[in-house]
């Protein structure tokens, strides 16, 4: 007998009504007032939820990424452009190369914190014993000396340094070696700026030298003075000399004397003292500046003669030199001042004891031993491309003058003897020895007041003609087959 078959008149109603009919509730329920919506239990409304969900109204589009097409393709099947990559954010790199680390970039008044010397140190930098005084005599600072901003965190850092020199110098004597040196380099600037002193030979020593208590230096070679100094380039003595340092003191700094002989040591094991003296403390000193303080008594007997000294260790990298403010050339400045005379065991005439007498200039017009100095000078610093010379109206004649040769100078020029039918007449070699100079800085030195006379005009503009003149002696040695030559000093008025 078959089974009979029960049929469910009954079921379990679904959780969730169909499609249309939540379509329709959900118009119902819009159209309700907010006391009907607030009268809603909470199983209605996770109904409700429910009901939305299996419609597929609260689901979000899924984020594809859109195939590109060719551009031909593209304006054949009339396909919309894509829409160009959001732009990353730029590359923000430091002073040295490296990128700077992550975040937002700094404010414009931070972006200034590195200028060119010929602004920073005329805005800044200027000497604090006598601010007024620097400007007038238009003193230019090395090219390429980076400084701080004028009120700049490092530059008020370095100001204060300055002034409180001889308590940071004993404080942190272990420590100033390790500075970086670019911060070394404005150290420097900033003590010859504005310290009384300016820089001194024990200052020079506590900055490039390392502490000679501590064994670690000495027995590690990359911590030698050769290595870390290898970037230290610029080296800015301005208003130092004959100050607190002496010229010789600078040579032997720089260029330490080595041992002739070696001694004989006790064991073959032992290490070598000659290995311990660097050649050189800057091996790679390009930019170096010695102008004087016209102010400081004395500078009239500085000795060109250690300058032609410091000029041979420095022969293969010095490119920028200063000499503002110095003398007439004369390797015997103390003779100069006295009117002793000796008599030649030659010719039996009294001649002065020193190269140049007191009326050598203006009666005679004799710039020989001028010449002299300046030749030597040349062949010592061959690789000079940019000479200051601001202040030395008094003997720029002796860059254009020819003077004759004796037999007593012929020597000391050419390095042998006239023979034959030599050179009669020498001058300065602008064409040889000083014919990669391209920048010579031949201010007057000083500015001139409204309330000078004509006089002082005079001789004010004629020490402009002279630069001026030394520029077209130059370009006419050179007759365009050298580098061009450029003089700056100042605009002549229209009269």
């Amino acid at each position: 007998m078959p089974k009979k078959r029960r049929l469910n008149r009954y079921s379990k109603p679904q959780s969730t009504a169909p499609a249309l009919l939540s379509s329709t509730a959900t118009r119902r329920n819009d159209n309700n007032n907010d006391d009907a919506s607030h009268g809603r239990s909470v199983n209605d409304l996770l109904a409700q939820l429910r009901r939305t969900g299996l419609n597929g109204a609260g689901q979000a589009p899924a984020l594809g990424v859109q195939p590109t097409v060719p551009p031909e393709l593209r304006q054949i099947l009339n396909i919309p452009e894509t829409p160009p990559p959001r732009p990353r954010r730029p590359l923000r790199p430091g002073p040295g190369g490296p990128r700077l680390p992550a975040g937002p970039a700094p404010p414009r008044s931070w972006l200034s914190a590195a200028e060119r010397a010929d602004h920073a140190l005329q805005r800044s930098a200027v000497p604090s014993r006598g601010a007024a005084a620097a400007v007038d005599r238009n003193h230019r600072p090395l090219p390429g000396l980076n400084l701080p901003a004028r009120r700049s965190l490092l530059d008020m850092v370095l100001r204060r340094f300055a002034t409180d020199w001889e308590w940071q110098r004993a404080y942190n004597h272990y420590h100033l070696y390790e500075i970086p040196t670019h911060l070394r380099v404005a150290l420097v600037a900033y003590l010859a700026a504005h310290h009384p002193a300016g820089v001194s030979l024990r200052d020079l020593r506590a900055i490039l030298l390392p502490p000679p208590d501590v064994p670690e230096y000495l027995q590690d070679p990359d911590l030698s003075p050769a290595i870390v100094n290898a970037t230290f380039t610029h080296l800015d003595l301005s208003s130092s000399l004959l100050r607190s340092l002496r010229l010789k003191e600078l040579t032997d700094f720089l260029s330490p004397p080595q041992p002739s002989v070696p001694e004989v040591q006790d064991s073959w094991d032992a290490p070598d003292p000659t290995l311990s003296l660097p050649p050189s403390i800057l091996p790679n000193l390009t930019h170096l500046s010695l102008a004087l303080d016209p102010s400081v008594p004395g500078t009239a007997l500085i000795s060109w003669r250690h300058l032609l000294t410091l000029a041979s260790h420095l022969s293969g990298t010095l490119t920028h030199l200063s000499l503002a403010f110095w003398p007439e050339p004369s390797l015997t400045p103390r003779a100069r001042a006295t009117v002793a005379g000796v008599v030649s065991p030659v010719t039996g005439r009294t001649v002065a004891y020193g190269g140049t007498g007191p009326y050598s200039h203006s009666l005679d017009g004799d710039w020989s031993e001028q010449v002299l100095v300046l030749r030597r000078l040349s062949r010592a610093l061959y690789g000079l491309e940019w000479l200051d010379l601001t202040g030395c109206g008094a003997w720029w004649r002796a860059l254009w003058e020819s003077v004759p040769l004796v037999d007593a100078l012929v020597d000391d020029i050419t390095g042998a003897g006239r023979e034959g039918d030599g050179p009669s007449a020498t001058a300065v070699d602008w064409v040889g020895a000083w014919g990669k100079v391209t920048t010579l800085v031949m201010f007057p030195g000083y500015r001139l007041s409204e309330e000078a006379g004509a006089a002082e005009r005079a001789r004010y503009w004629e020490i402009v003609d002279h630069a001026r003149r030394v520029e077209r002696h130059v370009r006419a040695c050179r007759a365009g087959k050298g580098r061009f030559l450029t003089v700056e000093t100042c605009e002549r008025e229209e009269e």
